[in-house]
């Protein structure tokens, strides 16, 4: 039987392809432009190619967030399964996909005819905002209607933690993101500074010296922010960093119970600010 609700959301939420596929959620590309050449995440580049570009790139690339025809596109879709259409986009004090996703919302409405578009700023982002995306899917394939699943998302945005290390504050000096006196001195004392997301502020939590002191900190933060005796639902992020990822996926298997655990590799719709060599991790704990 198909689920009430289909689930859309766009490519920032990170979530793996075998996830879109197994859950049947509709994804909107973000656009990505690369030396005056426009791609869209996910189909023309992957975050592999982008993050290699990137590091060879002489100009920042930048970022177009996806139109209402995009999210109207993926409306169309999901609307062919279901009736109820559930959309999360990131926070709108980050990008304008939440404005983009409402107004297509409207587009939609005398075409759909009775199909039913509720569109939801997440609270996080990145893996984060993943998590939840699957968290509805899974609850719209279980059967829940709308309310239920509005409810799930909910609860489980409360719940997500983010916690990611940058390898060098250089990409945010370039895209004026932050001073370049801040990347010069995190250049003479490379630092890696940790930064937490959740409910839409975002902030620097500790300042290692090294990635490998950065990963023990998150895992430190892991222990102090997961609830104890409840099993994790867990994505580990990487800008082109899959070794790294792995064997920080590895740590997190030996120290905590979890229900699930995948690897993700870093919107580049971020990433552009972030830089390669990221290593980050978003987690909820179970009820």
């Amino acid at each position: 039987m198909e689920p009430q609700v289909a689930i859309v959301t766009d490519t920032t939420a990170c979530v793996p392809a075998d996830y879109v596929a197994r859950y049947g959620i509709e994804v909107v590309p973000i656009q990505l432009i690369i030396d005056g050449r426009t791609y869209r995440d996910g189909i023309d580049i992957s975050a592999g190619e982008f993050y290699a570009m990137l590091r060879q790139s002489k100009k920042l690339p930048t970022t177009s967030s996806s139109s209402p025809q995009h999210y109207l596109d993926a409306f169309r879709r999901a609307g062919r399964r279901a009736k109820r259409i559930f959309c999360l986009t990131e926070p709108s004090r980050f990008s304008a996909m939440y404005n983009s996703a409402r107004i297509a919302a409207e587009l939609a409405r005398g075409e759909l005819g009775d199909t039913v578009i509720e569109v939801v700023e997440c609270t996080t982002a990145a893996a984060g905002q993943g998590l939840v995306a699957i968290a509805a899917a899974r609850a719209a394939m279980a059967g829940a209607d709308l309310a239920g699943v509005r409810e799930v998302a909910s609860r489980v945005m409360a719940k997500v933690n983010l916690f990611a290390a940058l390898d060098s504050l250089h990409y945010l000096a370039r895209s004026g993101r932050v001073p370049q006196a801040a990347a010069m001195v995190n250049s003479l004392l490379d630092i890696k500074p940790i930064f937490t997301l959740n409910h839409t502020e975002a902030r620097t939590v500790a300042l290692p010296r090294t990635m490998k002191s950065a990963a023990n900190r998150i895992l430190k933060l892991m222990v102090s922010s997961a609830r104890k005796g409840k099993a994790l639902h867990v994505a580990v992020m990487h800008a082109d960093a899959p070794d790294e990822a792995n064997r920080f996926k590895d740590r997190v298997i030996s120290q905590f119970d979890c229900r699930e655990v995948f690897i993700t590799e870093f919107t580049p719709v971020m990433g552009v600010h972030t830089g390669p060599g990221l290593i980050g991790v978003a987690f909820y704990a179970e009820d």
